[in-house]
């Protein structure tokens, strides 16, 4: 093959994975391997019904700040995880962000991985809800706007 293909080759391949086709409403809530942001593994259990995803800095920011509102243990009574995506995070905001998220109450699961997150559905300034069967599928997809919208209506 001649070499001016093989950029073009390369670009598509990588490029595919990265933007996977959006999670719907029925489809099975993908794995997501992650640590908190104490540093322990994070596994998402059955008996979670409703994922928080926060893609956006400032999206997540109010996030933090609306569910350490809720108190201790919130998110466990609702059945609920929290996810932060991390991934661009640069490791110079990192040394002194990660420190300042063990303040919060809430557990808050850092995703440093693109690809794990690129099939979530995403909306400007707002937190992805995913409502989850039993069964691990998607039954709900919703939006929370944490500056403007209480969370506990989300997570019924």
């Amino acid at each position: 093959m001649p070499m001016r293909f093989l950029l073009p080759l390369f670009v598509c391949l990588c490029w595919l994975p990265a933007h996977a086709a959006p999670l719907v409403v029925g489809d099975t809530f993908p794995p997501i391997v992650a640590k908190d942001q104490f540093g322990k593994d994070f596994t998402l259990t059955t008996n979670i019904q409703f994922v928080l995803v926060a893609m956006e800095m400032a999206c997540a920011k109010a996030a933090n700040h609306k569910l350490a509102e809720q108190g201790a243990g919130f998110l466990e009574k609702q059945r609920a995880a929290y996810l932060m995506d991390v991934h661009t995070m640069p490791a110079v905001a990192r040394w002194f962000a990660f420190p300042k998220m063990r303040k919060y109450p809430q557990r808050i699961m850092l995703v440093d991985s693109a690809e794990m997150l690129a099939a979530f559905p995403v909306q400007t300034n707002c937190a992805t809800v995913l409502t989850i069967a039993s069964t691990g599928q998607i039954r709900k997809i919703s939006y929370w706007n944490p500056v403007s919208e209480p969370v506990d209506g989300f997570l019924r």
